[in-house]
């Protein structure tokens, strides 16, 4: 999905139902996530409008929060933990291998489309570390030659 491929209908529909609601701004935001997977550029004007307040404070909003995009998705989105027992069990080196294996940092989708990379603060997991999930599966003790087995996986499911 391009920038420009969004149902700026539904959008409008989801904002009408959650402007007059107090603290509008993040059930927006998160609705229109959920919806379409990221928050279009061209929706923060009609989000400012709808609640009377800048773009700029819409844009900051979306910016403060890791959790919002602002590009579309790649078919998998890998959640990499970067809490502290899966750190002090090579989260790093495991990191380090997933953004040189897929040629991107965190926030952002190969060229092919098929993979994003997101930091997340706890998977639960911490028993069995480092942990990630990939498409809401959570996957324990993931070296970065399990890594490579899960994503190759991934790429025959085509």
């Amino acid at each position: 999905m391009s920038q420009s491929d969004w149902d700026k209908d539904a959008v409008t529909q989801l904002i009408d139902s959650l402007k007059d609601k107090p603290g509008a701004m993040l059930p927006i935001l998160h609705g229109i996530q959920d919806n379409l997977g990221y928050i279009p550029k061209d929706s923060v004007p009609l989000i400012a409008k709808a609640l009377n307040v800048s773009r700029a404070e819409v844009h900051g909003v979306i910016t403060f929060y890791h959790y919002f995009r602002e590009s579309p998705p790649g078919k998998h989105t890998i959640h990499l933990c970067r809490a502290e027992s899966c750190q002090s069990m090579n989260g790093p080196r495991l990191e380090a291998h997933a953004k040189a294996k897929l040629g991107i940092e965190y926030h952002e989708t190969t060229t092919d489309g098929n993979f994003s990379l997101e930091p997340v603060y706890c998977l639960g997991n911490c028993g069995c570390s480092p942990a990630m999930s990939i498409n809401g599966e959570v996957y324990g003790r993931v070296s970065p030659e399990r890594f490579d087995e899960i994503l190759d996986e991934l790429r025959g499911q085509a």
